[in-house]
């Protein structure tokens, strides 16, 4: 956790909880719908794995968002999570 009480949270939660439950699709379904490797969808979801630029584009034309929504995402929390270690 930071300084106040928030955990950082990475891309991958927001992709399952926001985009994925709701919309009721499973990795291999996204990973269908991307043309990528379902393995690495998987490893995103788990927090495995860091969001690069193609998969934020590919995420973002498949899930009607932005690339920078995902990049975003993915350095706020490579922020956060390096300010733990400081803090």
């Amino acid at each position: 956790m930071n300084r106040n009480g928030i955990r950082p949270i990475h891309p991958g939660e927001i992709l399952i909880k926001e985009f994925m439950e709701p919309l009721g699709m499973t990795v291999m379904d996204l990973a269908m719908h991307m043309s990528w490797p379902e393995s690495e969808i998987g490893k995103l979801v788990l927090c495995q794995i860091r969001i690069c630029a193609d998969l934020a584009i590919r995420l973002a034309s498949h899930l009607n968002t932005t690339p920078e929504f995902w990049m975003n995402l993915q350095s706020s929390y490579d922020l956060r999570r390096t300010k733990v270690g400081f803090g």
